[in-house]
């Protein structure tokens, strides 16, 4: 899952917006003016003889690859907690989303730095060094040698905070930095300066998350997948993007902290609300807005234009249900491809894979939408409005968790049952040469006699009378009948294994796996049908001891793969051994025969059903859910940077962010507090989806669209006309 990348305008005096950037990640500060300071012969130094400062150069390189190690990160990041913490499915996506929120609350933190203290450089500079560090400690908790597990967890959350520290930090400073490298002539340059910056975020995007789940999957080190290398690989590009920003240190134009505006909005609001609550006589005129009670202390000119941005900033109110729904992409829907089928015939898909197709698709739709759905919308006259577009997006999101949830129905149909209290699962597996008739104590269970290797259709249930219960299966075999106590626990699953010994009858209750194998793996045990014991090695990795005459062995997990190239190791000899496809999700039991012919012979059970829902099947998930985030996201953007001022740009886009890292706390909240059936969760937030997006259709039929300029004219001459009215007010002690 690709997140949110967007045009961020941090800054004072912001008058630039491009509606190409569409994502919470593209940030984008340009200041009123670009004060020509410490100019020295590199800041002059243009690219192959254009406008453009060769400064834009390294900076363009430096988010490529800052982009590549975040997205990178992220994209094995919920697999990681899964498989290397063996965490459950919702705390590993509670703290997914956690993580996913934190890197957009930092942002305001890196704004304020930039503006009212650093300077944007040393913000990218020191916060990258933060970021560096952060990817180093991730990468060395990754390796399994180093301690035991609450040494990884530790090491791992250290990690994670000081990446979403250093890459929440610097998304409001790098693309407005690059903004002041160019001349204030220079207009056309400084626009397709942006949507060069734009491709280098979606490209590193793109590769990193195709490429970093090859490095965890396709690798192997410490004889599991490898994600110190898939961490490793990303913090090295982090690295490089510093070494690279640092390298153009000479030919950077740097100008000085020029305040942060949002800290004046939220002082007013404060302000306006203290003294509002100070002043509440009914004897001391009311004022005609709420914001009207920070005049005391602030311009009219700020009051006026935080009244505009607080009437776009009602409008996102709604808004983190989308964001809620569409970050699931690196989660839910990550865990959702490790139960399905991932072979394309030529290529085996990872399951962390499939979120290159977001940043794929975006970069697809977008000209699609500009160039042709937009204009033959228009054609038909139909008045396709921001809000509209919008609120469609929010459909397109929720149609795609809708599809997501018939999906997990469908997949959950090769599931194993759910126990309850007082049951469990049995199956019989005939190992001898005759039909046997299985009788189970007061259970009527096994109507038909067992045919010799009958590979059993499914599980029969066993319904206890307690916690456990010792019941007495009775065989009859060739007019003979046995008789044979085990002992069987509820929420268990067991083969019952009859087989000739000795020349007589026996048997042995062995206990089964009671869930599909997890991440698209393939368990496997062998059961040696031999009079000796025997030594396999699967693969040249996995070496097995099984003992002999019909002994189990422990279940083993692989990936999925044909494995025709193991050998058997006896006291006679060794022998080749072919297991066939081994595939997705799927439990099996293979039972050694006998040896003939020079190799071994083998009959294979599939105890539990291979994942039979193609991986494919959620591409028109991605379809919905990213022509959704262009509707939506884009839209968005430019909608409600036309409504405010050009001051308010920072504070709105402050906004924008936080609505990302409120729909992800939501999800979390969601995951920890309401656990439930992954199809049921999809629906429960499709359901609200579709109803926030009735709100914010209602919100915005009743929003009247203004003109910034206008709105600041007709506010100075309504506070003109109402000056006269104003009764003085003491601000820290009323009195009337």
């Amino acid at each position: 899952m690709i997140p949110p990348k967007e045009i961020s305008l941090f800054g004072k005096n912001p008058r630039f917006s491009s509606a190409k950037a569409s994502k919470p990640h593209l940030a984008l500060r340009m200041d009123e003016s670009f004060p020509l300071l410490d100019v020295q012969a590199g800041h002059r130094q243009k690219l192959c003889g254009s406008n453009y400062p060769l400064s834009i150069a390294f900076i363009v390189v430096n988010e490529f690859c800052e982009r590549f190690s975040y997205y990178g990160m992220r994209a094995v990041l919920t697999l990681y907690f899964l498989s290397f913490f063996h965490w459950d499915e919702n705390l590993s996506t509670a703290v997914y989303h956690a993580f996913s929120a934190l890197c957009y609350f930092t942002p305001v933190i890196g704004a304020i730095m930039a503006d009212s203290w650093l300077g944007k450089y040393k913000t990218i500079i020191y916060l990258s060094i933060v970021y560096v560090v952060g990817h180093l400690i991730k990468s060395v908790g990754a390796i399994p040698s180093l301690g035991n597990q609450a040494v990884h967890v530790v090491l791992s959350m250290v990690g994670l905070f000081l990446i979403a520290l250093g890459t929440g930090g610097i998304k409001p400073c790098v693309s407005a930095f690059g903004g002041d490298q160019f001349e204030e002539e220079h207009t056309s340059e400084r626009s397709k300066f942006f949507s060069i910056f734009y491709l280098s975020i979606n490209a590193g995007s793109l590769i990193s998350t195709f490429v970093t789940p090859v490095l965890r999957g396709d690798v192997k080190c410490f004889g599991e997948d490898c994600y110190a290398l898939a961490f490793g690989v990303p913090a090295a590009l982090m690295v490089l993007a510093l070494v690279v920003f640092i390298a153009g240190s000479g030919l950077y134009r740097k100008t000085p902290p020029q305040g942060n505006v949002l800290l004046e909005v939220c002082k007013c609001i404060g302000f306006a609300i203290k003294n509002r609550l100070k002043n509440r006589s009914r004897e001391i005129p009311k004022r005609d807005h709420w914001l009207d009670w920070a005049s005391e202390k602030y311009s009219k000119q700020l009051i006026g234009e935080v009244k505009m941005v607080t009437r776009v900033l009602f409008l996102f109110i709604p808004l983190p249900m989308f964001w809620a729904l569409f970050d699931q992409q690196g989660s839910r829907w990550t865990l959702q491809a490790t139960k399905m089928n991932a072979d394309f015939g030529i290529y085996v898909l990872q399951p962390d894979q499939m979120q290159f197709l977001n940043p794929l698709l975006i970069l697809v739709f977008i000209p699609i939408f500009d160039l042709g759905l937009y204009p033959l919308i228009d054609m038909c006259k139909f008045n396709f409005t921001p809000i509209r577009k919008m609120a469609t997006g929010m459909i397109l999101a929720g149609l795609a968790f809708g599809l997501a949830a018939i999906i997990e129905i469908k997949i959950n149909e090769t599931d194993m049952p759910r126990l309850v209290p007082e049951e469990s699962l049995i199956r019989v597996l005939n190992l001898a040469k005759n039909p046997v008739q299985v009788t189970i104590q007061e259970k009527d269970l096994f109507q038909q006699p067992v045919e010799t290797f009958q590979n059993p259709a499914e599980y029969s249930k066993l319904i206890l009378n307690g916690e456990q219960q010792s019941l007495r299966f009775t065989l009859q075999h060739q007019g003979l009948t046995l008789a044979f106590n085990y002992t069987v626990k509820e929420k268990s699953v067991y083969s019952l294994i009859v087989f000739e010994a000795e020349g007589s009858l026996s048997s042995r209750l062995i206990t089964d796996l009671e869930a599909k194998p997890e991440n698209g793996l393939a368990a496997v045990r062998f059961i040696n049908g031999l009079s000796q014991d025997v030594n396999l090695t699967i693969d040249s990795r996995k070496f097995i001891a099984v003992q002999k005459n019909y002994s189990p062995s422990e279940y083993s997990l692989l990936e999925r793969d044909i494995y025709n190239n193991g050998k058997c190791i006896t006291e006679t000899g060794e022998f080749p051994l072919e297991l066939g496809l081994l595939d997705f999700g799927a439990s099996y039991t293979i039972v050694i025969t006998n040896i003939s012919g020079g190799a071994v012979k083998t009959w294979k059970s599939e105890d539990i059903k291979a994942n039979n829902v193609h991986m494919a099947w959620q591409l028109p998930q991605y379809l919905l859910i990213s022509a959704g985030e262009v509707m939506f996201s884009i839209t968005g953007l430019a909608f409600s940077y036309s409504q405010s001022p050009a001051s308010m740009k920072s504070v709105l886009q402050a906004g924008w962010l936080l609505t990302v890292a409120v729909g992800n706390t939501f999800v979390l909240i969601v995951a920890e507090a309401a656990p439930m059936a992954q199809w049921a969760e999809f629906v429960l937030f499709t359901v609200l989806l579709f109803a926030v997006c009735i709100i914010f259709s209602i919100m915005g039929y009743f929003y009247v669209s203004v003109d910034p300029e206008d709105l600041e004219e007709k506010e100075e001459k309504r506070e003109t006309s109402s000056r006269g009215n104003m009764i003085g007010l003491v601000t820290q002690k009323t009195k009337l």
